[in-house]
């Protein structure tokens, strides 16, 4: 090490007395302040570019790639020079000469500069990669669903013709599969059709030599014609949105395709959203491990540059494992933040977007960095901010790992005038409607089941029955005896945490409906004196008894009959 000290001290003593390695050295820091003035400018004047947004991928790999370039050819210059000069000069013998040192100064820094670009464009391949794989899975998803809301002139059926079965389905007499098969909204019919397993019928035969290709172009035109109008004028704020601006007014193409999904792919209207919204969702983003790429490589070409400096890497590493020491000691708990954060993206503890309980706070994980963690509370009350590593320490629910789907809970209590058997009926009742009728603003069903209720119709399935269920549904329970009621609870699972309100809000609505029409009653909080009026309330009661054990037929008295 102190070798290595000596040689850069020989050359600080030498461009004070040289005038070669002096105007080397001004050349060299005249042309990398240039460059970094040039490049600012330039790097600028790309983010206002279509370019930019079409092929975000693309621009930041050459804003990455530009600047290191041109250093590179400065430093590479610089060096010829440097060597060029010290042929002419008389004393080439013994050690290394201050021309050399410097040369060789000269070349780590372009080690150094090929290090760090190495590790910033590795990061942006592997972004290029995953978005290609997501790509692919927005295509399969929307041959699932022949064809997206912004696809024109039945795109689907340009790039894939659907091939009827030669035989009709289990679910169809011969009859009615001929009949439909000579009509064209017929055939539409058939394709739309499911199986009572759900299953499609026919095969999807492509019309154009790489579907995927052609998709994918097509998703390019809707891009290419969001950000025409964007830029236009043709947007919903009525005046053109500038690109490269501070806050950022449109999406990249990439953003575009992550808002998409998070509208289940609904169109995306240009300016529907606030300026800003873009930068904004781009910071929320949860960082993924490649975040830490540039650093680990970055690091490995330092300690090969230092091996070439001829460094002793023992002795260097012991001073760096004391200083390391006294730093722990003093960013401790950063330190600590950090792990955590890394602990929590590797086993998934949780991610953005879970429902979790911690430390009696109930919401939605905001954003999870390297130093704090925000939660979301579920009413939007609030935000809590949590140290990243008070997450692995303290106890965590997350209602959202693994089963998402939750149950939802309500309890009634009725007069006990009431058959408990007949009241346990009607409320199987009320759920078996509830999980069939209650769906969310895209038609999807709330409750998770075995069968999609679309099934029944042969349409295909919400989604609803893609988790495992291994549960009986609706679940009624006679619960408890009170002064004033008999209490019953029903549970109902839903397929996520916040679904579970509105499922509660309507099934107390159907119980409501479900009593009036049984005459179950429902008592008042008080305490009742009959005088000769509880045979008269019998009588009324006895009235709608037959329709109570026509329910109580169908439907069963729930887990009462279990015992």
């Amino acid at each position: 090490m102190a070798e290595v000290i000596g040689e850069f001290n020989s050359v600080s003593d030498l461009l004070l007395s040289d005038g070669s390695l002096q105007f080397a050295f001004l050349t060299l820091l005249i042309g990398i302040i240039t460059i970094i003035l040039v490049y600012r400018k330039f790097s600028n004047w790309i983010l206002t570019r279509k370019f930019s947004y079409t092929r975000s991928h693309l621009s930041n790999f050459v804003r990455s790639a530009l600047l290191p370039i041109f250093a590179l050819i400065l430093i590479t210059a610089v060096n010829g020079y440097v060597q060029i000069t010290e042929i002419f000069l008389d004393d080439q013998q013994g050690a290394d000469t201050p021309q050399q040192i410097f040369a060789k100064i000269l070349n780590s820094l372009n080690l150094v500069i090929i290090g760090y670009t190495t590790s910033h464009l590795i990061p942006i391949v592997i972004r290029k990669q995953n978005a290609t794989r997501e790509e692919k899975e927005d295509f399969i998803i929307w041959r699932e669903k022949r064809g997206f809301g912004d696809d024109d002139n039945d795109f689907f059926h340009m790039i894939y013709k659907w091939q009827p079965p030669k035989e009709p389905p289990e679910d169809m007499n011969k009859a009615e599969f001929k009949r439909l098969l000579e009509t064209k909204e017929g055939r539409k019919t058939l394709e739309k059709f499911r199986t009572n397993k759900g299953f499609e019928i026919g095969t999807l035969v492509p019309l154009v030599k790489d579907p995927f290709e052609t998709w994918k172009k097509s998703e390019r035109e809707k891009y290419e014609k969001y950000y025409q109008d964007c830029t236009s004028g043709n947007n919903q704020v009525g005046q053109k949105l500038r690109p490269g601006a501070e806050p950022n007014e449109i999406f990249s193409i990439d953003q575009w395709r992550s808002e998409k999904r998070l509208r289940y792919y609904d169109p995306v209207k240009p300016g529907a959203r606030p300026a800003g919204y873009a930068e904004k969702q781009k910071e929320l983003m949860p960082k993924s491990l490649t975040s830490f790429i540039p650093p680990l490589i970055f690091s490995g070409f330092l300690i090969g540059l230092l091996v070439w400096w001829n460094v002793d890497l023992f002795v260097l590493g012991t001073a760096l494992a004391g200083l390391g020491v006294g730093i722990g000691f003093a960013l401790k708990e950063t330190l600590e933040n950090l792990f955590a954060y890394l602990m929590i993206r590797k086993d998934k503890v949780f991610v953005e977007g879970d429902r979790v309980l911690i430390e009696d706070y109930n919401g939605y994980v905001h954003k999870i960095t390297t130093r704090i963690t925000y939660i979301r509370h579920a009413l939007n009350e609030s935000i809590a901010i949590f140290p990243t590593r008070q997450m692995v320490g303290t106890k965590v629910v997350n209602f959202s790992k693994e089963y998402g789907y939750v149950p939802a809970v309500i309890k009634i209590g009725t007069s006990y005038l009431n058959d408990p058997q007949q009241v346990c009926s009607i409320l199987v009742k009320v759920g078996k409607r509830a999980m069939k009728e209650i769906v969310d603003e895209n038609g999807r069903h709330l409750a998770v089941q075995e069968r999609c209720p679309y099934l029944d119709n042969n349409k295909p399935s919400c989604g609803c029955d893609h988790e495992i269920v291994d549960m009986t549904q609706p679940w009624v329970l006679f619960d408890d005896f009170e002064d004033s009621a008999l209490m019953f609870e029903m549970w109902v699972y839903v397929r996520d945490y916040g679904s579970q309100f509105k499922m509660k809000s309507n099934l107390r609505l159907m119980v409501y409906q479900e009593f009036k029409k049984h005459d179950i009653r429902i008592p008042w909080p008080i305490r009742t004196i009959y005088s000769g009026n509880q045979i008269r309330e019998e009588k009324e009661i006895e009235k709608l008894d037959e329709l109570r054990k026509k329910t109580y037929d169908e439907y069963g008295p729930g887990e009462m009959n279990k015992f």
